[in-house]
């Protein structure tokens, strides 16, 4: 069994052919599927998705990369969705200051808003991290949650054994199959497998060679395979552990 612990197959680009591509899934034993929110207007489209899909599971969440589309009443139509429904996370929230113009300040009170939530709650956050480890850190110190994944984990040893302290998980997908990425891969090969989720981020993070094509949640038979190639664990052992560590977390029966 394979568990896709980050993909966005409710964007509007998998319109045409998401059922025959969830079926295909099952074929290939990609079991769950977590769908992380973006924005709340896409809130609707996760749950509805959700009720159809047995094997899909959505988070919800309010993305830093899109504060342009947020409201200042977000925050509270995210308290009601969860008083009112059951997501296992809260997600994909975090901080990006890798672009030019971002707005530091507005970031960080979003997320820590949503941080507060999740530990009101008692939820796991799935983050996004760009440019913002130790402001991130920073704030998972402060304010504490129920521990995570940090999605396409591209940081330091040092960072990534602080995630694991508290309690997170380190997203790997399409990077590991790109020959260039050799900090990525060797620290996901050295990493112990108790810390590791697999993820696609489909429609985004293609496999190598794949550049410019969409990306769906069938990538991940590609990526626990060259995973496999990198450490001592057989593939059928790695597909299990990090299976059973997403499934622990977000509480799937």
């Amino acid at each position: 069994m394979l568990i896709d612990s980050h993909c966005h197959i409710d964007f509007d680009i998998f319109d045409t052919d998401r059922d025959a591509l969830l079926a295909e899934c099952k074929q290939h034993h990609i079991a769950r599927i977590i769908v992380p929110g973006v924005t709340a207007n896409r809130w609707y489209k996760l749950l509805s998705l959700s009720a159809k899909f047995s094997e899909i599971e959505y988070a919800l969440g309010l993305h830093p990369m899109f504060m342009d589309k947020h409201q200042p009443t977000d925050i509270t139509l995210l308290h009601d969705y969860l008083e009112q429904n059951q997501p296992v996370a809260i997600g994909e929230i975090g901080l990006d200051f890798y672009q030019a113009e971002h707005d530091k300040e507005s970031q960080i009170n979003l997320f820590e808003q949503q941080l507060k939530l999740a530990d009101a709650f008692d939820l796991p956050v799935i983050l996004h991290v760009r440019k913002a480890h130790n402001a991130v850190l920073q704030l998972l110190k402060k304010h504490r949650v129920k521990g995570g994944i940090v999605h396409a984990f591209s940081g330091s040893e040092q960072e990534a054994q602080q995630y694991i302290k508290l309690g997170f998980l380190l997203g790997i997908g399409g990077t590991i199959t790109y020959e260039k990425a050799t900090r990525v891969r060797r620290l996901f090969s050295d990493l112990p497998l108790s810390a590791i989720a697999l993820e696609t981020d489909a429609p985004d993070m293609p496999l190598q060679g794949q550049a410019g094509r969409r990306n769906s949640p069938l990538s991940l038979v590609h990526i626990v395979s060259r995973l496999a190639t990198l450490r001592t664990e057989k593939l059928d052992v790695i597909a299990q552990i990090t299976s059973d560590n997403v499934s622990q977390l977000f509480s799937l029966s």
